[in-house]
């Protein structure tokens, strides 16, 4: 029994001891007198308490065992699980080797295992802090106030914190991200659009933005917390409303504004009291969408230029028999210039009556010659081709009456000054001259295509421009006659001439050459050169005059009779004394001498 309590050396103290007790307890037994069985009776008794204390040791021993191993397991399936979590593939254990005892095993893990716990937890906050972002962008795109998990809610048993599964979160928030950030620009494009329409109508922006959500006040786009779709179909729908309000707005004010610019010209009022106007004409002067005048279009603006208007109305009622006149004026002046006969009957005879016996309200009489005029306008339009051909056409008659007066000028080659610019000019008046019968066929047919497309004449200055083309080709048919029968006249008397001084000899001519002699119609110069002005022939001369629609003007009446006389009286060649046979020559031909020979 001794042998088996010293088997250790690390007991041998203990062995000792153990040996000197049992030594000291048999010499107690045999001093007190036992006998041998009872002494091997208490010695089996003491050997089996020893027993039981070795096993109860044992034990102890295994159970410990045991909790280390399930220790050393229970932190390898932490670790493992917490490497599944984290997505480790592999953990860097101490370079030497493992150690053998059960204790140093656990001793090596724990470690490890309290560095994957802090990795997760620091890995929790990552999650969770992306969690957070990314519940807050949906809840504010989506639209509700409180926070809407869309990827779950974080907690102690999350499976998957891998380095992957973070990414995804940061890729799923960046997106989130750029989506938020593109809505803010509408957002902000919305608003920015409200506060503009809101100022130009002079508008509460503050009220206008909060009907849609009261985020959308604030100073910082960073304190809009919603920006889903519906209010941005919120702010569409807003900005719609503001947009038809500024129309309604423009049109109004354009209206009111026109009236009042009517007024201002129908009244002549001074420019002085269209001052504080201006601004306001000037705005209207630009599109609709260009208007970012603050208050430009607000409701103040539009009263005080409809109440100008309203004044004005008042004041035009107590001016309406002058403002009458002096339309009646405009409208003469407009068909005189475009020589169109105005409307009879509201003569300024006949209006100042009609004003006075009350009969007729003065508002409705302005109105018609409002009418008139707009009516004139219209046909002065149609008719403007036509009238530039005939000042065309009568620019050509001025030039043939010049050309005429030209003619009859026996200084016109003389040199001086000016001679060289009349010599040019003769030469264009003749072109201009040869077209003249082009220009009236070409006028008749404009003119007779114009009747046919409005269905009735074209009057000038209430005759009608056909017969005034058509008497204008005869008369000037009758003057071309004239004319050669004036040519062949001369060529008789030049024969006749001198059939005479090679019977008689010659003679000096009777006509009288004074280089100075003034001609009816012209000026000398110092030179002694002339400068032709023009004039009219009087209707007893040998030539008829060429009647014009100028020549309408003054003798509509007397025309047919004038023309039945010309046409009618022979030319009496021969009662033309002998010593003026040149002169007429000269009064009748258009064709201008050859210059004399030195």
């Amino acid at each position: 029994m001794m042998i088996a309590f010293g088997r250790t050396s690390s007991s041998l103290h203990t062995n000792n001891t153990c040996n000197t007790l049992l030594n000291e307890l048999q010499q107690l037994w045999t001093e007190i007198g036992e006998t041998e069985a009872e002494k091997d009776r208490m010695l089996l008794e003491l050997e089996r308490e020893c027993l039981e204390i070795y096993r109860k040791k044992v034990d102890e021993a295994a159970n410990a065992k045991a909790r280390l191993h399930q220790s050393i397991a229970a932190k390898e399936a932490e670790i493992a699980m917490l490497m599944a979590t984290l997505g480790e593939l592999n953990v860097n254990y101490p370079a030497d080797k493992k150690p053998k005892s059960l204790k140093g095993q656990l001793a090596s893990v724990a470690p490890l295992a309290e560095d994957l716990k802090l990795k997760k937890e620091e890995r929790m906050k990552q999650f969770a802090d992306i969690k957070s972002q990314i519940e807050k962008i949906t809840s504010e795109i989506s639209g509700y106030g409180h926070i809407v998990s869309s990827v779950g809610a974080l907690n102690l048993e999350e499976q998957d914190l891998s380095v992957r599964k973070l990414m995804e979160y940061q890729s799923n928030l960046r997106s989130l991200q750029k989506e938020k950030s593109e809505r803010l620009q509408k957002v902000l494009g919305y608003v920015n659009e409200v506060h503009t329409l809101t100022g130009v109508l002079n508008l509460d922006f503050s009220k206008a933005v909060s009907d849609v959500h009261p985020s959308l006040q604030g100073s910082s786009m960073e304190q809009v917390t919603n920006i889903s779709d519906s209010t941005l179909e919120e702010l569409d729908q807003a900005i719609l409303r503001l947009k038809t309000e500024r129309k309604f707005r423009y049109q109004k004010l354009k209206d009111v504004a026109g009236s009042l610019s009517e007024l201002w010209n129908l009244m002549d009022t001074p420019k002085e009291d269209r001052v504080s106007f201006l601004r306001i004409t000037s705005i209207l002067g630009s599109p609709e969408s260009e208007i970012v005048q603050h208050g430009a279009l607000s409701l103040e603006v539009i009263d005080q230029v409809s109440a100008e208007v309203e004044r004005l109305t008042k004041l035009k009622a107590s001016r309406m028999k002058e403002l009458v006149m002096k339309r009646r004026s405009e409208l003469e002046d407009m068909c005189c210039k475009g020589h169109i006969q105005p409307d009879p009957s509201t003569t300024v005879d006949k209006t100042n009556a009609l004003i006075d016996s009350g009969l007729v309200d003065p508002c409705e009489l302005l109105a018609n010659i409002e009418a008139e005029i707009c009516k004139a306008k219209d046909e002065a339009l149609s008719r403007r081709e036509i009238m530039e051909k005939i000042d065309r056409w009568l620019s050509a008659c001025d030039e043939e009456k010049w050309l005429e007066d030209y003619n009859q000028d026996e200084n016109r080659y003389s040199a001086g000054r000016g001679t060289h610019i009349n010599l040019k000019r003769a030469e264009r008046a003749r072109i201009m001259i040869n077209k003249i019968p082009v220009m009236v066929d070409n006028l008749i047919s404009k003119t007779l295509a114009w009747e046919d497309e409005k269905h009735k004449l074209f009057l000038y200055d209430g005759v009608r421009l056909v017969s005034i083309l058509e008497d204008y080709k005869r008369a000037r048919q009758l003057k071309e006659e004239e004319k050669k029968r004036a040519r062949d006249h001369k060529k008789l008397q030049d024969m006749l001439l001198a059939e005479k001084e090679s019977i008689y000899g010659s003679k000096p001519s009777p006509r009288r050459s004074n280089s100075l002699r003034k001609p009816n119609g012209y000026r000398a110069y110092g030179n002694g050169s002339v400068t032709p002005s023009p004039r009219r022939n009087s209707v007893g001369t040998a030539t008829p005059e060429l009647l014009t629609p100028r020549s309408y003007s003054g003798r509509q009446n007397g025309y047919f009779k004038e023309m039945r006389r010309l046409s009618t009286a022979p030319l009496n060649f021969v009662a033309i004394p002998k010593e003026d046979t040149m002169s007429f020559s000269s009064i009748g031909g258009s064709e201008p001498e050859s210059p004399p020979q030195i």
